[in-house]
């Protein structure tokens, strides 16, 4: 049975080879880079132990879901970040987008008047049109796209400045939007929607792996994916034991799991999620297949500025506010870095939405832990701007072996 690219069985860039199941070709893939997924959760564990070692109040209940609250907003816009990481394309603008967006929504909501919900809409919608507007730039003139963005997040730092006015604050009031970063469910809800959630995982990573192997598609070790299973479903028990031992399971938490697991089915269920990865591959190969490259490009954008203006108004709803600095700061950086930390490879072709998820737990938890020890801000941005250049030169060393090897 002949596969190609866009039909749903078709194995997508970085599949790994069903043959090699000795413990010495798994500790290989481990370091290079193919399960990321299991090296970045030993990773978190350990920057966990050696943050509780140094300051025993990281791993109680209250830093920890504050900790959960405090990633959302820079785990939904590495979402974004990873769908042009995936056609190997960088957007440098989306800091600003994200500060802008929120900012429309909290005009229109505090100045303005309108409805919180269609606020919130056209704060994405904002969102959505900048990517469109970025992507065309870039594939319609062969600008390359750090140019594009980056004079993008110019253009809408200013923009922000202009719509805020001059009071520079907008302080949102409106219960709903708070409620978004403000809500909290109970125990029991917690633990329903934890078994749902991994039941969910299991279901769909079992019956990718039998629908691969029935199609004869080379696929991962079946015992492989049942310790992922076991892996996250333990994970998530913790998770929810410490969130309700505080204040219960946080609806923000709850939306950045939703776009994950949806933004997951896309890029690897769909396909538009098979083109996005043949693109990133290589994009002559993709165009000579008959894909639309331009398009995939340009909807990459969309959906990335678009997730970029989700995580603003998260942001904004849980500060209460839209100041000068929203979208500032380092929050670029720890966007960008999450997902690369977490195995999303900056030459594209490779990576998981998953990967936004733990790279912004990675993030979070040394950015959290710093905070706790009192680190000076020099320190914090030398750790954090280190921290990702590892990542980088891991992911450049596994390429070139990948290369080496003739597995890209």
């Amino acid at each position: 049975m002949r596969l190609r690219i866009g039909d749903p069985d078709y194995a997508a860039p970085g599949d790994a080879p069903a043959e090699e199941t000795s413990p010495l070709d798994l500790m290989r893939r481990f370091l290079q880079g193919d399960l990321a997924s299991l090296r970045v959760i030993a990773a978190i564990a350990l920057i966990w132990i050696v943050f509780e070692l140094q300051n025993d109040r990281f791993l109680s209940a209250v830093n920890l879901t504050n900790l959960f609250l405090q990633i959302t907003a820079v785990g939904l816009i590495s979402v974004g970040v990873v769908m042009a990481l995936l056609i190997g394309e960088i957007d440098l603008s989306i800091g600003a987008v994200s500060g802008f967006a929120a900012a429309v929504m909290a005009v229109l909501n505090v100045k303005q008047g309108w409805d919180p919900a269609l606020a919130v809409i056209a704060g994405i919608g904002t969102g959505a049109i900048i990517g469109l507007v970025q992507g065309f730039l870039f594939t319609r003139f062969s600008i390359p796209s750090f140019v594009v963005t980056l004079a993008g997040s110019l253009v809408w730092q200013g923009a922000l400045l202009k719509v805020l006015g001059s009071t520079g604050t907008v302080n949102l009031t409106n219960s709903e939007i708070i409620k978004l970063a403000d809500t909290f469910y109970s125990p029991a809800v917690g633990w329903i929607v934890m078994a749902a959630g991994v039941g969910l995982f299991a279901l769909i990573t079992l019956s990718g792996y039998r629908r691969r192997l029935a199609a004869g598609v080379t696929s991962e070790p079946f015992g492989l994916l049942v310790a992922r299973v076991v892996i996250v479903a333990v994970v998530a028990v913790v998770a929810i034991s410490i969130l309700n031992s505080d204040r219960g399971l946080p609806l923000a938490l709850i939306i950045l799991f939703a776009f994950v697991i949806g933004f997951q089915f896309l890029t690897t269920r769909t396909v538009f999620g098979r083109h996005l990865f043949a693109v990133g591959g290589s994009a002559e190969a993709a165009r000579r297949a008959g894909i639309g490259v331009t398009g995939i490009r340009v909807i990459a954008f969309t959906l990335c500025s678009s997730m970029a203006a989700v995580g603003g108004i998260l942001a904004a709803a849980r500060l209460e506010s839209v100041n000068q600095s929203s979208g500032g700061s380092n929050l670029l950086l720890e966007a960008i870095a999450g997902p690369v930390i977490a195995g999303t490879s900056l030459f594209g072709g490779r990576g998981s939405v998953w990967s936004a998820l733990l790279g912004a737990t990675v993030i979070g938890s040394i950015s959290n832990g710093m905070y706790l020890l009192a680190l000076e801000s020099s320190v914090k941005y030398m750790i954090t701007g280190g921290v990702l250049l590892a990542a980088v030169v891991v992911d450049a060393i596994a390429r070139s072996r990948r290369q080496a090897e003739g597995r890209v």
